[in-house]
């Protein structure tokens, strides 16, 4: 059954009405390095592959929390990468950008991109700075504490766990993940977003891209 979609994701109007505060499953990294904030809270990109945005969540189960980590393409709000697992760690973090590169065609394909995430250690982590420097990938992260500088994937997670934490209950782990893929696929390909506007329609975030290339090959 389809879902009612978040009112800045929908043309219908609907309200999800007041969402749950939303625990951060993130912690400041230890030590001294931490990237430099180059979005400054300027959340357009103007063209796919500018500016991905990644955070993390988790997911209630009766068998345990699973904690999801996801990269959001600021170009067109597509989830372009996301992966599950029992720890928040650094490991979970570098699945999502790993499928976030695959779903893009690959290295030569992203290159340049601005990653912007939080100060949390996975993001700091030596696994994943290694990788965003092998891919050609500019590391940006916002303020410790201020989720306003993340807002663009931060709210994408609020609806998420609306529709999904508040509305569903999962017995096990393996429905969660089943249940989790499903969603990202269905927001991706069928919800529109008041950021995806093309000759006068709202599109979802796949539809907008399709639009996008078939201007670019026109």
């Amino acid at each position: 059954m389809r879902r009612p979609s978040h009112r800045s994701c929908a043309s219908s109007g609907w309200s999800p009405g007041a969402k749950r505060r939303r625990r951060h499953t993130t912690r400041p990294g230890r030590g001294r390095w931490r990237a430099p904030d180059l979005v400054g809270r300027d959340f357009g990109a103007g063209a796919l592959n500018r500016k991905w945005y990644g955070d993390g969540t988790e997911i209630v189960t009766d068998e345990g929390k699973l904690h999801l980590a996801s990269v959001l393409d600021a170009g067109s709000r597509r989830i372009v990468g996301f992966a599950l697992s029992e720890h928040p760690d650094a490991e979970l973090a570098h699945a999502a950008l790993a499928m976030a590169v695959a779903v893009r065609g690959g290295k030569e394909a992203i290159a340049g991109v601005i990653m912007h995430t939080d100060q949390g250690s996975e993001y700091t982590a030596k696994i994943f700075r290694v990788a965003c420097i092998r891919l050609g990938i500019k590391q940006s992260m916002g303020r410790v504490g201020s989720a306003l500088d993340n807002a663009v994937i931060e709210a994408w997670h609020s609806t998420l766990e609306f529709e999904l934490r508040a509305l569903e209950h999962f017995t096990t782990k393996a429905a969660a993940r089943a249940r989790v893929a499903a969603w990202i696929d269905e927001y991706n390909r069928d919800r529109k977003h008041t950021a995806c506007h093309t000759h006068g329609r709202l599109r979802s975030p796949i539809n907008y891209e399709l639009v996008l290339h078939a201007a670019a090959a026109a």
